[in-house]
């Protein structure tokens, strides 16, 4: 049946000289409403799924930040002395040449004084071993260029290419960090 253009009265049965009857209308209007809740549930739906998606992205960026945050505080605190310890360095590199100048004669005013030096010295090296920082050793090491710093190159007889043949200058590793490459000559 042909739907008809007028709005029939509950008393009316026919109208516009065509047949319609209430029942047909009210199924064809209810057919509609049910499509557009359909159509409005899907989109409900649809946005539900959406966000459900976004809070699972910002609940996983926050897990990303999280761990990313908890690493660098472990890592800070892991490495947070390490610029005192760089301070400290050059004092210890101080106290070395300082002990260098003793010679043989263990009596003279210097040797006297030097002794002090070398038990303070080696009460600092004691301290450095509690925080976990080592000397790096090299002499007689193949060159790497993670520990060492080759500020020069000599060519000996008998020594394999790329070895360490002298430490200049003491390098150190803090904890499993290279603070200071140490300064070597390597053959060449």
């Amino acid at each position: 049946m042909e739907e008809c253009e007028h709005n029939c009265s509950s008393d009316d049965k026919e109208c516009c000289s065509k047949k319609c009857t209430h029942d047909e209308i009210n199924k064809k209007e209810h057919k509609k409403e049910k499509n557009k809740l359909k159509e409005e549930i899907n989109k409900l739906k649809e946005e539900n799924k959406k966000m459900q998606d976004e809070v699972l992205v910002a609940k996983a960026d926050l897990i990303n930040y999280r761990k990313r945050k908890d690493e660098e505080i472990a890592r800070m605190l892991k490495f947070c002395n390490e610029d005192l310890i760089k301070q400290i360095l050059p004092i210890l590199d101080n106290f070395e040449r300082a002990i260098k100048l003793d010679d043989d004669n263990l009596e003279d005013e210097v040797s006297k004084f030097l002794e002090a030096f070398k038990m303070i010295y080696c009460n600092m090296q004691n301290v450095m071993g509690n925080f976990e920082v080592k000397a790096i050793d090299g002499s007689n090491k193949p060159f790497d260029p993670v520990y060492h710093n080759a500020i020069m190159v000599e060519k000996r007889e008998g020594v394999t290419p790329g070895m360490v043949l002298e430490v200049l200058q003491k390098g150190y590793i803090y904890k499993d960090k290279v603070i200071r490459p140490a300064m070597v000559k390597v053959s060449e």
